[in-house]
C-alpha cells in the first residue's frame, strides 16, 4: 500500500469488540488478569496500551521499519536513543542541532560518562574525522534546525563499513516521513518530535522511535518501560488522528515555504534565506536525491540585528511568536532567545545562530495571506530604515 493509504489504516483495524472504525481511547491504567501470568497482552499501561500499539505499528510503517515505539516528547524519545550507550562511549552529532538534544547531551548524559563530538555538518568528511576507537553512535538532523543544511545520510551510513558496531540514528522531524524515511537510506534508527508535523495541530506534546533492528527495539522498549517516558492513550489517539492527514498537511507546507522563500529571497530586508528547496541553496542537488520534498520550514537572515527583528516581530498578525512547528498554523521563533537558548552564546554564533535569525514554520494558512503578513512585517524595517530611525 502507499503511504497515504498506511498513515490510514496500518495498525488501526476496526475495534474486534465493537467494530469501531477508529481505534478507542484506552483511557485505563490497568487490565484484568485471568489468572497470575495470564492475560490479553496487557498488564500496565506503562508497559503497554492498545492505543498506543496502535500508534507504535503506524509510525513503523510509515518509517518502513520493523519496530515503533512512541514516548512522551521528543527530547524522551532523544534519551531513549542515547541511552543505548554506556559510561565511557563517545557520540559524533552534527552540530546544526535543536537546542534541547544539545542540552540533553551536554547537561545529562555527559555527567554519565558519555562524550559528545560536533561535526562540521557543511564538511561530511568532519564525521569521519571525529570518530574515535569508542565511538559508539552518530546522531544526525536533516534538515537540521534551525538553519535547514541537509546532510548526506547515505554518506554517513557507510562510516559503518569500518566500524559495524557504530549506530547511526537520525531526527527527521523536518522531513517527516512523507519527504524522507532514514531508514530506506541506511540508517538504523530514526527519531521525531510528533508534537510537530506527524501530530500536526499543536494540541499534543510526544516523540517517537522506528527502527529495523530488534536488538535496538528492546534495547530502547526496555528503556520505555523502565523509565515510564511513555504518551498517555489520548496524546496516542491525537497522534494517530494526525498521521491521516500527514500527506495532505506536508505537501500543502511545502507548497506555500516555496512559494514564501521564493519571494523573501528577493526582499530588500532579507539577508539570506535558507531553505532547501531554492535552486541556490547548497545542498539542493541532494535534498532533491535524498527526499522526497523539502518541507515548510525556512529560516531567514533579516538586515540588521536584534531590534530589525522586534519590529518583524512586532508588524506579523497571521504569523504567531511561539515555541515549535509543524502545526496547521504558522508560526515566528527566534532561535537565539527561544529554541537554541540553551546553547551557550558563543557556541550559537560560531554555529551560524545569529542576533538577526528568524525561523518561520509555514502552516497551510492561504499562501497570498502569509505572503501579505510577511510584506507588512517587513515594511516596517524598510519604513524604518529610510526615516533613518532605529
Amino acid at each position: 500500500m502507499k503511504f497515504e493509504t498506511r498513515a490510514i489504516h496500518d495498525g488501526q483495524q476496526p475495534d474486534p469488540l465493537t467494530g469501531a472504525v477508529i481505534v478507542p481511547v484506552y483511557q485505563t491504567s490497568t487490565y484484568h488478569q485471568e489468572a497470575i501470568g495470564k492475560h490479553k497482552g496487557y498488564e500496565y499501561s506503562r508497559t503497554g496500551n492498545p492505543t498506543r500499539t496502535a500508534l507504535e505499528t503506524a509510525i513503523a510503517s510509515l518509517e518502513e521499519g520493523r519496530f515503533g515505539l512512541a514516548f512522551a516528547s521528543g527530547l524522551a524519545a532523544a534519551g531513549a536513543v542515547f541511552s543505548l550507550l554506556e559510561k565511557g562511549d563517545h557520540l559524533v552529532a552534527g552540530d546544526d542541532m535543536y537546542g534541547g538534544t544539545y542540552r540533553l547531551l551536554e547537561r545529562i548524559f555527559s555527567r554519565w560518562g558519555i562524550t559528545a563530538t560536533y561535526a562540521d555538518v557543511d564538511d561530511p568528511d568532519s564525521f569521519k574525522r571525529a570518530i574515535r576507537p569508542e565511538t559508539k553512535m552518530i546522531w544526525l538532523e536533516t534538515p537540521t534546525n534551525p538553519l535547514l543544511k541537509i546532510v548526506d545520510i547515505k554518506k554517513i551510513c557507510a562510516l559503518k563499513n569500518q566500524n559495524r558496531n557504530l549506530i547511526v540514528a537520525v531526527d527527521n522531524t523536518f522531513a517527516s516521513p512523507y519527504f524522507q524515511r532514514p531508514l530506506t537510506l541506511g540508517a538504523d534508527i530514526v527519531a521525531h518530535s510528533t508534537t510537530k508535523y506527524m501530530g500536526g495541530h499543536s494540541d499534543l506534546v510526544g516523540g517517537s522511535i522506528a527502527t529495523s533492528s530488534e536488538d535496538l527495539y528492546q534495547k530502547m522498549k526496555f528503556y520505555q518501560n523502565a523509565m515510564g517516558v511513555v504518551p498517555g492513550p489520548w496524546d496516542c489517539w491525537l497522534t494517530l488522528r494526525g498521521l491521516k492527514t500527514l500527506a495532505l498537511r506536508m505537501r500543502e507546507h511545502e507548497k506555500n515555504a516555496l512559494y514564501l522563500a521564493e519571494w523573501l529571497s528577493h526582499h530588500p530586508a532579507i539577508e539570506k534565506v535558507y531553505y532547501p528547496g531554492l535552486k541556490n541553496h547548497e545542498n539542493h542537488e541532494l535534498a532533491k536525491a535524498q527526499m522526497d520534498g523539502f518541507g515548510g520550514m525556512i529560516s531567514i537572515e533579516i538586515k540588521g540585528g536584534f531590534p530589525e527583528v522586534e519590529q518583524f516581530m512586532s508588524g506579523l498578525k497571521i504569523f504567531t511568536l511561539a515555541e515549535s512547528l509543524g502545526g496547521v498554523e504558522s508560526l515566528v521563533c527566534y532561535p537565539a532567545r527561544m529554541t537554541h537558548g540553551s546553547i551557550p552564546e558563543e557556541e550559537r554564533k560560531k554555529r551560524g545562530i545569529g542576533d538577526n535569525l528568524v525561523r518561520l514554520s509555514v502552516g497551510i494558512e492561504n499562501k497570498t495571506d502569509l505572503l501579505n503578513d510577511l510584506e507588512h512585517a517587513l515594511s516596517k524595517i524598510c519604513e524604518t530604515k529610510t526615516s533613518g530611525g532605529h
